[in-house]
């Protein structure tokens, strides 16, 4: 625990606790916490909060709406393209959610699909908010739910439906009971990313809405009022601790005693005209959530000024004369793989030793008391204010030995900050499944530690260890709350890049961002589909 411990309390911790004191504190070192209370009972920012938590329960429930048949779906039918369906699902959650806005704006916005057809444009609207944030979250419900979903042995339902419950009750009786916390835990996950949402705000929410995250940002970037911003970010924490309480408590009940089968065991070709529509109906709603969208985006790419060609990909390797940028945009595409890279190394040792300390089990009250907290901690980055995180970078990181603020390693470190998470849900489950007892020979024929861990863990969780490195490359790949504050002018990533290229009036520039979104999106399903080949445990715990 300790290399976890230092890396969260040295990156994460302290920064987020300098730029909150600063902000607390005034230029004598006196606390002014009638601030908290200043700020808190403001009209505006009660309207703010309270926007925030209504999009986020009204994205949820949609999520959960529409995600919930698909579960079943992939639980239970097996059909051709199951696998790729299933990484192109989840393409959306590793993409940067300026990305995303991009997206829904070339398909709602301003001369997009839905004006053309319909005449109608949603964007700065709240509906294309909850839209983009079911787009972005659907693979959350499905991976979560579906996963358990998968493994549960049919033949219970089917026991009750020998004993006279119809086909509803059955499954609301037996079924539903044994999916309810996995459900819990889909929609608190959920929750939670809505409720910290901040580029798809940016994007689409125009200067109407505006959630707590991107207040701080307005607060911080725009009116340098730190005192409001270190106000907001406290709310915003104590809600996501909330929240993760909440969310370790429903893990723990998923760890219940339920009847498991393996997975290949309860999926079979749809019969009847019933399950054939029904698997049709699922089918269609995804690819026009999922694929429309995805479409759009790289349709809108190839449109620049002279009409349907290569122009915005070519622009991309030119130094633009507004001074967007100091360098080819097309240099972004470079830092971006490198950073990720980097920050993928990083979340692996911090995870993977993470994840080795959250096996011990059964030690003691106390123990066990340390250990979920432990838990609770490395899940904070999460739902903490990302926009904080690296505004606290350039605040606490600004003197040796741990002066970063001119270093490209500071762009890694806050990426590596979102990827561990990730890479402890995707470890933690396989490693608990390895038997102790295996170790445990291991070192009674003489094999060190060390040894026991190559020679025994290693090969059983390599497999695993590939897909937490695939996430944790995919989601540093699109880091974007942190990165927009430290990224350096001459070495931008590429979610950065699109932001700028939103952010300047001109069909060129827009084109560009297209173009530049395009390339991500590419990069992220190149990578999930890869993952998907090689995926291990079905269930998991993300």
């Amino acid at each position: 625990m300790a290399l976890p411990v230092a890396f969260f309390g040295l990156f994460f911790a302290f920064p987020v606790a300098a730029i909150v004191g600063r902000g607390l504190r005034t230029p004598a070192g006196a606390w002014q916490l009638q601030r908290f209370t200043q700020v808190v009972t403001d009209p505006d920012t009660l309207h703010v909060l309270w926007f925030t938590v209504w999009q986020a329960a009204a994205s949820t429930a949609c999520t959960l709406a529409l995600a919930l048949p698909c579960c079943f779906v992939f639980a239970r039918f097996d059909f051709p393209g199951k696998q790729v369906l299933r990484a192109v699902v989840t393409v959306p959650f590793v993409l940067p959610t300026v990305v995303v806005g991009s997206a829904f704006l070339a398909l709602l916005g301003r001369g997009g699909l839905l004006e053309e057809w319909a005449g109608l444009r949603l964007d700065t609207s709240v509906w294309a908010i909850v839209l983009a944030h079911v787009f972005i979250n659907y693979a959350v419900v499905v991976r979560t739910v579906g996963g358990l979903w998968s493994q549960l042995d049919p033949r219970q339902e089917e026991a009750a439906r020998v004993l006279g419950a119809g086909r509803f009750a059955a499954w609301r009786r037996v079924t539903l009971p044994a999916l309810a916390p996995s459900v819990g835990a889909a929609a608190l996950i959920v929750f939670l990313f809505t409720f910290t949402s901040f580029g798809v705000i940016q994007v689409l929410g125009g200067p109407r809405y505006a959630t707590l995250e991107v207040e701080i940002y307005r607060q911080t970037a725009a009116l340098l009022d730190l005192p409001t911003a270190a106000v907001l970010t406290l709310v915003q924490f104590a809600a996501v601790t909330v929240l993760l309480a909440v969310h370790a408590r429903t893990v723990r009940k998923r760890q219940s005693a339920l009847s498991m089968v393996p997975a290949a065991r309860t999926a079979q070709r749809p019969r009847g005209g019933a399950q054939w529509a029904l698997l049709g109906s699922v089918l269609t709603v995804t690819a026009v959530l999922i694929l429309v969208p995805l479409g759009v985006l790289a349709v809108r790419s190839f449109e620049g000024p002279d009409g349907f060609g290569l122009a915005n990909y070519r622009a991309l390797g030119e130094v633009s004369g507004d001074a967007t940028f100091t360098v080819p945009p097309v240099e972004a595409i470079g830092n971006s793989l490198a950073y990720a890279a980097v920050a993928t190394l990083l979340a692996l040792t911090v995870g993977g030793l993470a994840a080795a300390a959250l096996t011990t089990r059964g030690r003691g009250g106390a123990v066990d008391r340390l250990v979920r907290g432990f838990d609770s901690m490395l899940m904070l980055p999460l739902g903490t204010s990302a926009v904080t995180v690296g505004f606290g970078f350039l605040i606490a990181l600004d003197e040796p030995p741990l002066d970063l603020r001119s270093s490209w390693m500071i762009v890694p470190v806050a990426q590596a900050l979102v990827g561990v998470p990730f890479v402890i849900r995707t470890m933690l489950p396989v490693l608990r499944a390895v038997d102790v007892r295996l170790r445990e020979a291991a070192a009674v024929l003489g094999a060190s530690p060390l040894r026991a861990w190559r020679e025994v863990d290693l090969p059983m969780v390599s497999r695993a260890l590939l897909v937490a490195a695939g996430f944790a490359f995919a989601v540093s790949l699109g880091e974007f709350g942190a990165t927009v504050f430290i990224a350096r002018p001459d070495a931008p990533t590429l979610p950065v890049a699109v932001a700028r290229f939103l952010g300047r009036a001109g069909e060129l520039n827009y084109g560009q961002a297209m173009a530049m979104s395009t390339v991500l999106m590419l990069v992220c399903a190149a990578t999930l589909l890869t993952l998907e080949r090689i995926r291990t445990h079905p269930s998991g715990e993300f």
